[in-house]
């Protein structure tokens, strides 16, 4: 059924694209060409199985984060915290590997095969982990203490097959919808073929998280690990055979210049010059560009950095021809400025990390929502497992409410086109992070509270009388935060960025959660080893009802409202954005 949903659904939403033509007309990328004849490739037709490709990888990798938490502790006896730090370091890796991939594709082996070896790598990753699922256990009680003896070579396996599921997605989720422009001709990517086909890449991705965090998941706690975890492979095949499927017809560009190096030559040749004297030793300074660069000097702000395109002596640093000598001496002006704009909008960038570590805090949502009451009506509850799904309809509710109702409400009152600056978005959703997190610690209190009234203090999986639908205000803040921060990052990135760096503005935003999950751990490691020092309690004991979690989470929540003050600050000394103008709110 999951199958048919999701695959009909992308054929479906196929179906709102403008008529584009079958035969494209291939982008350069430098002096690149295809590596194959471009006629009657690439178009419309590649499109779905670009998308079912990473849509089905969402679907299957998703579909196993909720429960993850209750497999590790249940069936291999780890603790609460070891349990949690290992899935923060899973969803670390997955954020980060996007970025070596991608660079990987732009300057060594392209899109084509890196989503070939992603989609590979994936489906080994599941198999393995299924495999985990049929090798006996002794059963973990943490009531008795009991726990499951595991071989190391069982835990080989399990860990095993999460680095390579984390491999296999970076590989994946870094070119999938570059490679996908890559089919649209020159025509379509002018018109609003592009613009469409964004739209429904994140919609069929929204659409897989959705049917991930519940229809999997329900499967999981209804039938069991041995089919929870089989499910995801079978999606993961189809998502496999769907990509390569289509192989005759993609449009494949060889590879360019690696960015990489040329910011490393802008880092270098800056330091080989740094006794050069900008404005002492040469009167009239020139500066080295390229024939059709429209930047002919450097900017003012980071000047050390001019050093590395400032031609001192021509007939030492340029050949015959005009071009470098040593591109590590000499670099262009776009090098520079491509470096300058990187450097500024990093502590912007900073800002970001603590959003997911608020986020991150998911694991312990499903304990929490597991010893609630999560009936709707008397014969159906909410798997503990679901309750992610809120923030997903929370996102999607809160972007359709913020540009069909809010922003032409304001635009009607202000007589003129109004919407929400980049800074501002990513500062109201830093801020309804904080509040997300503070109504969490005090719902956990009330909580726990219970708990110990109904003598539940050593029974962390009892239920106590209290609806977890008190848990849906932090969804909700939470997918407010998600849509506003993640989409103002985006923008604030694309536009303060050169259009030569888009790429990288693109994966930003990832490298931040891989970040803040590390950040994460650090701190629940931190936590954890300090207030369960001495023989005493960790605020993040196995048994929810003797820890207190609601300390932590007032901890976190300290965190972010000293992040959104850093956050304030970085904004102001950032200045104005190149995309501030007439239509966003003062």
């Amino acid at each position: 059924m999951m199958f048919i949903a999701t695959f009909g659904t992308l054929f479906i939403l196929m179906g709102s694209f403008p008529e584009i033509e079958h035969v494209v007309e291939v982008p350069l990328l430098s002096k690149a060409t295809s590596t194959t004849s471009h006629n009657h490739k690439g178009g419309f037709r590649t499109l779905p199985f670009i998308i079912a490709n990473e849509a089905f990888e969402r679907l299957a990798s998703i579909g196993l984060m909720p429960n993850m938490i209750l497999y590790l502790t249940r069936e291999y006896g780890m603790e609460t915290a070891a349990a949690t730090n290992f899935l923060l370091l899973w969803s670390a890796a997955t954020n980060f590997t996007p970025l070596i991939a991608a660079l990987l594709a732009d300057s060594c082996v392209g899109r084509y095969s890196m989503i070939a070896f992603g989609s590979v790598t994936s489906l080994l990753g599941m198999v393995l982990l299924w495999s985990t699922t049929m090798i006996p256990r002794q059963t973990s009680n943490q009531l008795t203490n009991v726990y499951n003896s595991t071989s190391t070579m069982q835990l080989l396996i399990l860990h095993s097959s999460f680095a390579l599921m984390a491999i296999g997605a970076g590989g994946i989720r870094s070119s999938s919808l570059a490679f996908g422009v890559d089919q649209l001709s020159m025509k379509d990517k002018d018109g609003n073929v592009k613009e469409s086909y964004f739209g429904w890449y994140y919609a069929s991705v929204t659409l897989s998280i959705l049917l991930g965090l519940t229809g999997v998941v329900y499967i999981q706690e209804t039938i069991g690990w041995k089919v929870g975890f089989g499910i995801p492979v079978i999606l993961m095949f189809i998502s496999t055979i769907s990509f390569f499927l289509a192989s005759p017809f993609y449009v494949k560009l060889e590879t360019k210049k690696n960015m990489v190096s040329g910011l490393a030559q802008v880092i270098v040749a800056s330091y080989r010059n740094r006794l050069v004297q900008l404005n002492q030793e040469y009167g009239n300074l020139t500066y080295y560009h390229e024939k059709d660069s429209i930047l002919l000097v450097p900017s003012e702000s980071l000047r050390f950095l001019n050093k590395a395109c400032m031609i001192k002596d021509p007939s030492q640093d340029l050949k015959p021809d005009g071009r470098p000598l040593n591109p590590w001496n000499l670099c262009t002006v776009d090098q520079v400025e491509e470096l300058k704009a990187l450097l500024r909008v990093i502590p912007i960038w900073t800002a970001g990390i603590m959003l997911t570590v608020n986020v991150s805090q998911g694991s312990f949502l499903v304990l929490e929502a597991s010893s609630m009451d999560r009936h709707i009506t008397s014969n159906f509850e909410i798997p503990s497992g679901s309750f992610g799904t809120f923030m997903i309809i929370s996102v999607v509710l809160w972007v359709i409410l913020y540009d069909r109702v809010l922003v032409p409400a304001a635009s009607l009152i202000l007589g003129r086109p109004a919407c929400l600056g980049s800074k501002q978005k990513i500062g109201l959703g830093l801020f309804s992070s904080c509040v997300s997190i503070a109504s969490l610690a005090i719902v956990e209190n009330i909580r726990r509270g219970i708990a110990i009234d109904q003598g539940y203090s050593e029974q962390p999986q009892a239920v106590v009388n209290l609806s977890a639908l008190w848990l849906l205000p932090r969804q909700i803040l939470d997918g407010l935060a998600e849509a506003s921060a993640c989409i103002g990052q985006n923008e604030f990135f694309l536009a303060e960025l050169p259009q030569s760096m888009s790429s990288l503005a693109s994966t930003l935003g990832g490298l931040a959660m891989s970040v803040g999950n590390l950040a994460a751990s650090f701190v629940l490691s931190g936590v954890d080893g300090v207030t369960g020092g001495g023989g005493n309690e960790s605020w993040l004991s196995s048994n929810i009802n003797k820890g207190h979690y609601d300390y932590y989470y007032a901890f976190i929540f300290s965190l972010c409202i000293a992040n959104f003050g850093y956050f304030i600050y970085c904004s102001k000394a950032y200045g104005p954005c190149k995309g501030n103008g007439k239509y966003n709110f003062k």
